[in-house]
């Protein structure tokens, strides 16, 4: 496969800018991958797909307001930052705007009690800066306090105050995320409840979406694209819950890309899972045979995107981009705002 095959066109009126109302009031296309099948409904009647004894696997990683604002301690400049990722205690690799700006040395003031000091530059173009004279707590603190809803580039308005609840999973628990798993945010306590109700097993694991999750891909030949590297875990009690799940030959159900991610990451030889932790760039696109997860909820992604890719490979390459097509028809709303699919 090229990247040049999952091209598609679609009309910007169809890019959610704003969640739905309620969560669980969103559009669901249902998948059927045997039968080649697609059906018009809506999230809340996911349970009704769902079986007894199938592992559901959410992802708990949790969004923090990563987009902060700071002023050059000299000239009193404007800078704003994306808090990607938290090397050590209180040293942060940072997207800078502008860029060309700010330079090792330079001293950057949140507020007047708390500065970081730039002490390198990385690879990708963004800084490394290190605060001092500040506890992690306390920073974490004003993070929350004055930080903005990293909101992605494609939704084209100012963060509002919503989005920080709104931008986040009912069971969003490990900070660490500068993006949603995005699958997740249809869900509702209530939807959660039933699916207990009816014996659906829900596990979890952690993996804290990067910004890498937008980056696009620059080359015609998918073998030699990389992905940015993302930490991830999945402990014992889910590992058991997913072995035992594909002993008995029932179904495992990833909730999002990431879950997928995660999931074939740590599969071991035997179909088996085995707890971990670590750093993962798995890229998925077709041809791939899938080794854990036996269906998939995911929103509609966008062109040429590695969440394209990796949903093309799990539905089929054809019945995926058919479906897309459909969904336009129907003006579905897209990406992470966006309406949902479920992939059987």
């Amino acid at each position: 496969m090229k990247l040049s095959n999952f091209k598609y066109e679609l009309p910007k009126e169809l890019i959610a800018k704003y969640p739905a109302d309620k969560r669980d009031e969103s559009k669901l296309m249902v998948l059927n991958r045997k039968e080649k099948t697609i059906q018009h409904k809506k999230f809340k009647i996911l349970v009704d797909h769902l079986h007894e004894g199938d592992v559901l696997v959410v992802n708990k990683t949790k969004v923090y307001p990563a987009r902060i604002y700071a002023n050059k301690s000299r000239t009193g400049a404007k800078v704003e930052l994306l808090l990607l990722r938290e090397l050590s205690e209180n040293l942060w690799e940072v997207s800078v705007k502008p860029a060309r700006k700010v330079r090792i040395g330079n001293k950057l003031e949140i507020t007047d009690d708390v500065v970081g000091d730039v002490v390198d530059n990385t690879v990708s173009g963004g800084r490394v800066v290190r605060f001092k004279d500040v506890t992690q707590q306390e920073l974490y603190k004003i993070i929350d306090e004055k930080g903005e809803c990293p909101l992605p580039p494609y939704i084209d308005r100012e963060p509002e105050k919503e989005d920080k609840e709104r931008y986040q999973t009912v069971f969003a628990e490990e900070r660490g995320a500068v993006a949603a798993p995005t699958a997740g945010l249809h869900f509702t306590e209530d939807i959660m409840e039933k699916l207990e109700d009816k014996g659906v097993i829900i596990k979890d694991v952690i993996l804290h979406i990067g910004l890498g999750t937008f980056k696009p891909v620059t080359v015609e030949d998918l073998s030699r694209h990389r992905m940015d590297s993302e930490y991830y875990e999945l402990g014992p009690d889910t590992a058991d819950a997913l072995n035992t799940a594909k002993d008995e030959n029932r179904r495992v159900v990833a909730v999002g890309t990431s879950v997928v991610r995660t999931l074939e990451t740590v599969t071991v030889a035997g179909f088996n899972v085995a707890p971990s932790k670590g750093w993962t760039d798995e890229f998925i696109y077709p041809p791939y045979e899938f080794k854990m997860v036996d269906a998939l909820i995911t929103n509609f992604h966008q062109p040429e995107s590695t969440l394209l890719m990796l949903a093309s490979a799990f539905a089929g390459h054809e019945f995926l981009m058919k479906s897309y097509q459909e969904a336009i028809k129907k003006e579905y709303r897209f990406f992470s705002y966006g309406d949902a699919m479920f992939i059987e």
